[in-house]
């Protein structure tokens, strides 16, 4: 495929993916409001899902290329730059106030799928 083609392409594919994924975050919100669904249950599923939308594209075309390393990297890599990067912007920004309850539950339950991501990597390691 011509330089110029293959650049077409990326352009469209990242226009469209963005795209896609802002109009099923927005759609999904909206119906999730109308069923008066908590904004955290919201942020916590559909926003968490429609905001990875593009990193499991690009993981799920590392996996078909056997490339399983890359898709592991993409989403450890993507959930780190959220985590730190992100969150420590707007906390830059504006001073963030935080209920220490949801601080104990969001940190505890990321920290055991933090080791339960650890076992699996490593089972997988060692059958080979």
């Amino acid at each position: 495929m011509p330089l110029k083609n293959a650049i077409f392409w990326l352009i469209v594919g990242l226009v469209l993916l963005v795209g896609a994924s802002r109009l099923l975050v927005w759609g999904a919100v909206t119906i999730a409001q109308a069923f008066g669904i908590s904004d955290l249950v919201i942020g916590l599923t559909i926003v968490a899902v429609g905001t990875s939308l593009p990193e499991l594209a690009s993981s799920l075309m590392a996996i078909k290329k056997k490339e399983h390393d890359l898709a592991l990297g993409n989403v450890l890599g993507s959930n780190l730059f959220n985590t730190l990067a992100v969150v420590g912007i707007a906390a830059g920004i504006a001073p963030l106030d935080v209920d220490p309850a949801v601080l104990s539950r969001d940190w505890s339950l990321m920290m055991g799928l933090t080791l339960l991501l650890l076992v699996m990597c490593l089972g997988r390691k060692g059958q080979g």
